[in-house]
């Protein structure tokens, strides 16, 4: 080290002093003391690293602006708000399906006060934590009974094993699905203990496949709606409804997985139709499973609806109470089940449905009105163009259906390779991360999950700051 640099070592200001300066004081009020003087420590350490390119040494108040901005950053939150502007409306690694207000309020309030989860309060006695809901999806499917788990996956789980735990589950070849997360249908079967009985073919499975494999080591035959695929062409299976009939006549329980699942019929909002929970009960399955943060459009969790025996068995499971929700989920599943009662108003007040539900001329019309700000914010080295694209509805519902939407294609006027990625890089730095994707040249910002278009103006303002930083780092860099 040479002479100079160890000369602006021993200027460096000692800790007692920088935690005297007015940022510091502001760091110690929000975070603390001790945090603050462990930054302030750390920021020093940073400087005395870079000793030898020092200009000038700095003072008290430029190491505690320092150390305030490190805890800062540091204490941004790791679960944090998104601009979804990717054009997959229910995306599962940006936390599916919003919540309606009416489902956010009742969260709310279930955190901020103890609540009667599992009390009576007629009669002062114990209470099940599923009775504030059951009554709902029971109306709501036509079902006998109904019970509530933390997901889709724990229902399937949970209905196997207590209808086929040493026992044999039959489905056909074609529904052995495999969804994200390699969740696979054969290894959740094994797991619930169950012995697979695969019936069929991949793309063709009869009537007298079914009939031919129940035997007295039944315990269920399972239906599965492919609800993330498709298979084309020459293909066959056995209708819900007669799979529901050789089952019964065969006195074993049919067990029909929706996936998704949904209340509303999906064809009143211009999207294709997909088979209801209410379809599926009436079909003559003996229980239904799906989801609640896909097509419902409320929190995780996952449902079982259909016959009260059933049920009352599934109750008693011990891995029921593992698998139970919260009293938070609860009551935002309670009140999202609370406005289907009201099916004309239902896309307006439900966010799955209204995002779904939006015509991709709306959409257009709303690009068109941030084309001048949005190329402010980029700069001159980039073009900001309204272009029509395609939404996806996603976490594996209705795989090949494609909505008609419109997005900003940003393109860039520079020749350099890789200038889109690092503006895509740039996009989820800021404050709110904005994520789109990049297409045919172009990194695409679909807008059809935008409904807050100030505030992501006001989030874009931050890549002044970012470019700030960045050419800050490349004259450190350079020095």
């Amino acid at each position: 080290m040479s002479e100079d640099a160890n000369h602006s070592l021993r200027a460096l200001p000692a800790v007692d002093t920088v935690l005297k300066a007015p940022a510091a004081l502001a760091a110690i009020d929000r975070f603390g003391r001790l945090e603050t003087t462990r930054a302030v420590r750390a920021a020093l350490t940073e400087v005395r690293r870079h000793a030898e390119h020092l200009t000038a040494v700095p003072d008290a108040e430029h190491i505690a602006n320092a150390a305030l901005a490190a805890l800062v950053a540091d204490a941004q939150p790791s679960l944090r708000p998104v601009f979804n502007l990717t054009g997959t409306v229910l995306h599962t690694n940006l936390g599916r399906a919003l919540l309606a207000e009416e489902a956010i309020a009742a969260a709310v309030a279930a955190m901020r006060s103890a609540v009667a989860l599992e009390f009576n309060l007629d009669g002062g006695r114990r209470g099940e934590r599923d009775d504030h809901v059951r009554g709902l999806l029971c109306e709501l499917t036509g079902a006998e009974d109904a019970t509530v788990v933390n997901n889709n996956a724990a229902a399937v789980l949970l209905v196997i094993n207590t209808l086929g735990n040493g026992r044999e589950a039959i489905v056909s070849r074609g529904e052995l699905i495999e969804i994200g997360g390699a969740f696979r249908m054969p290894d959740i079967m094994a797991r619930a203990g169950a012995q697979l009985v695969e019936v069929g073919t991949t793309n063709r499975t009869h009537p007298r496949d079914y009939d031919g494999a129940i035997n007295a080591a039944t315990g269920l035959v399972l239906k599965v709606h492919t609800s993330n695929y498709r298979i084309e062409g020459f293909t066959k299976q056995v209708p819900a409804r007669e799979l529901a009939e050789i089952a019964r006549a065969k006195r074993v329980p049919l067990v029909n997985d929706l996936g998704s699942g949904t209340l509303a019929d999906l064809a009143r909002y211009g999207l294709a139709h997909e088979p209801t929970v209410r379809e599926a009960v009436a079909d003559g399955a003996d229980l239904v499973t799906f989801s609640g943060d896909k097509l419902l459009g409320g929190p995780q969790t996952g449902f079982i609806v259909g016959r009260r025996d059933l049920i009352v068995a599934i109750n008693r499971n011990p891995l029921k109470r593992a698998l139970r929700v919260d009293k938070v989920r609860l009551a935002a599943l309670e009140a999202t089940l609370r406005l289907y009662r009201d099916p004309d108003r239902l896309a307006a007040r439900l966010p799955t449905l209204r995002l779904l539900a939006l015509p991709a001329g709306e959409i257009a019309e709303r690009g068109r009105a941030l084309v001048p700000a949005v190329s402010g914010a980029l700069g001159a080295d980039f073009t900001v163009e309204v272009a029509p694209c395609s939404s996806q509805i996603g976490s594996g519902a209705l795989p090949l259906e494609m909505l008609p939407s419109a997005g900003l294609a940003i393109r860039s006027l520079r020749a350099e390779g890789r200038v889109l990625d690092e503006l895509a890089s740039a996009l989820r730095r800021l404050d709110v991360p904005v994520i789109g994707r990049i297409n045919d040249g172009a990194l695409l910002l679909d807008l059809r999950c935008l409904e807050d278009e100030a505030g992501f103006l006001e989030t874009l303002r931050g890549l002044d700051t970012l470019r700030e930083m960045d050419a800050l780092r490349g004259a450190e860099v350079r020095s």
